[in-house]
């Protein structure tokens, strides 16, 4: 795995062994950053379920002021700390760990980026609805495309939805701003 664009560019990323973490698929991760691209620097962006911390990482390469991380794993929460360390990033980033509806609501985010694993469907509403309840500008669901996300949370409409294989990107805006 490694950073596809920005600062980091190229730079080598460890990832969690074992089937416990899905990474983010790097095609993927780069489609989601040439959406964003435009609204990312100066952001503080929050990336739940954060696992290798890649998709955190690849928002500080493209211009985030500051990136928050939130994993209950504790394999993942090492290999962030690893690859915050080897890229000289520490300070740029809160490490979370534990669970990401509590961090949600207590850590404020210009954007947030949910993966909760795939089968913990109740996640994705528990999170969004929770982020509803901020002042986060954008929020973005990774999901299973054979298992699509509600058009609403109570006040995040989706905006776009992005697909590519088994996986979906959902974006998320208040129903107040424009696109």
């Amino acid at each position: 795995m490694r950073v596809i664009a920005g600062r980091f560019r190229s730079r080598k990323l460890k990832s969690v062994p074992g089937v416990s973490v899905r990474p983010t698929p790097d095609r993927l991760r780069e489609a989601l950053f040439n959406v964003i691209a435009p609204r990312i620097a100066g952001t503080v962006f929050l990336d739940a379920y954060a696992g290798s911390g890649a998709v955190g990482i690849e928002a500080l390469s493209r211009g985030a002021r500051h990136v928050i991380l939130v994993e209950s794993n504790p394999n993942a929460l090492a290999i962030i700390r690893d690859n915050l360390e080897s890229l000289g990033i520490t300070d740029e980033a809160t490490l979370i760990p534990g669970s990401a509806l509590s961090a949600l609501q207590n850590y404020g985010a210009d954007i947030a980026f949910l993966d909760p694993p795939y089968e913990q469907t109740n996640e994705y509403a528990a999170a969004l609805l929770a982020l509803s309840r901020t002042q986060c500008r954008l929020a973005i669901a990774q999901h299973a495309s054979r298992a699509p996300l509600e058009e609403h949370y109570a006040t995040l409409r989706r905006t776009r939805i992005l697909r590519q294989g088994d996986n979906s990107l959902s974006f998320y805006q208040p129903d107040s701003a424009g696109e």
